[in-house]
């Protein structure tokens, strides 16, 4: 266990396309620390003893409808005077607490990158914290979905619209700031400006010169996707 001075924190909010995810995982690789994504909804599953299915079809979704029609019918344990439940129902800031609660746990043990999931927000008092926020231009982003995912040009843009707005909404419904605008993170960086590698570079720099922790040398790897 880190000590508690020692320990940090790097949280990314990504458009999609932007190159985040592996953005933050070459961070962490630099940085020698877990990144944590999807697997937060492992651990709050496991948590919570609810199941993966309920935490993946609401990822990163607010809508209080939703939640009320997917786990309408949720029975006991979970039925009944449980807090966060009306009338059977789990709401969805029951489902933010338990997903909440995981990222807390996990920062009160070690340092970590984490990607999504409101985290700079959960963390919001910590000194030890970077936020970023990483976006892309948009014919970057639709080249980059198109080639990791096989699809089309036009299936792209959908995917980037509907799911940036999905992000949009959750994270201005569950924090105090609003997604993507520059006031609400400590930097902003256009991927597409610099590259993947050249953005990784960019934000261990500014994260030595906030925190002061050095990153390890750079070793590229033959897999990693430009």
């Amino acid at each position: 266990m880190q000590h508690e001075d020692h320990k940090f924190y790097i949280n990314i909010g990504r458009q999609l396309g932007s190159g985040g995810k592996l953005i933050g995982e070459k961070i962490a690789r630099r940085l020698g620390i877990n990144l944590y994504d999807k697997q937060l909804i492992n651990l709050a599953a496991e948590q919570s003893g609810i199941s993966t299915e309920f935490f993946e079809r609401a990822d990163e979704k607010e809508s209080h409808s939703f939640f009320s029609t997917l786990l309408g019918y949720l029975r006991s344990p979970f039925a009944g005077g449980e807090a966060g439940l009306t009338n059977g129902v789990l709401s969805s800031e029951a489902l933010f607490k338990i997903q909440s609660d995981v990222i807390r746990d996990l920062a009160s043990r070690e340092s970590c990158v984490f990607v999504g999931r409101c985290a700079d927000y959960i963390l919001r008092d910590s000194p030890r914290a970077v936020n970023v926020f990483i976006s892309g231009e948009r014919s970057d982003r639709c080249d980059r979905l198109c080639r990791l995912h096989g699809i089309s040009t036009a299936e792209a843009e959908e995917l980037m619209t509907r799911t940036d707005a999905k992000r949009a909404s959750y994270y201005n419904y569950f924090s105090r700031g609003t997604w993507g605008m520059a006031s609400t993170y400590h930097l902003c960086v256009d991927s597409s400006v610099l590259g993947i590698d050249g953005t990784v570079d960019f934000i261990l720099e500014f994260v030595s010169r906030k925190l002061g922790v050095q990153p390890l040398p750079d070793r590229a790897e033959a897999g990693d996707v430009k």
